[in-house]
């Protein structure tokens, strides 16, 4: 199984602004070159970010992106929701009733669903810190 770049970007777009002073922002081309991306394309993801309500643009010469109020409700599906939609992984290309593959493979997906849910990007930035602030006591 394998996600876009897109969610990968936006997965480490997410976690990059968390560390963000409350209120800063950051443009679209600082975020690009600091993940080495075109800023047309992480533009693309951080609007389906936007929309999705995980982020808030601010337009103007002194706009750029900032984390959302929900940032500490922010998971790890709730990201690649918003960029990779919520169709299922697998779509069984023989249709008939009670499909034992089907079935299998949904309750999978929805075993993982409930895994990335419980797993919230700030436990991730919280994580980041404490391994930053263990190498700098050493």
């Amino acid at each position: 199984m394998k996600y876009s770049n897109a969610t990968n970007y936006a997965l480490h777009t997410m976690v990059y602004l968390m560390h963000l002073p409350p209120g800063n922002t950051i443009g679209v081309q600082e975020l690009a070159e600091i993940q080495k991306l075109s800023p047309s394309y992480l533009s693309k993801i951080l609007t389906k970010l936007a929309k999705a309500g995980l982020i808030e643009s601010t337009p103007g010469v002194k706009g750029g992106y900032k984390i959302s109020r929900l940032q500490h409700e922010a998971s790890f599906f709730d990201v690649i929701k918003a960029i990779e939609g919520n169709a299922n992984l697998f779509d069984c290309s023989i249709h008939h009733e009670g499909c034992l593959i089907e079935e299998t493979m949904l309750q999978a997906e929805e075993n993982m669903k409930k895994e990335l849910q419980s797993k919230l990007l700030i436990d991730i930035v919280k994580e980041a810190e404490a391994r930053r602030a263990g190498k700098n006591n050493e």
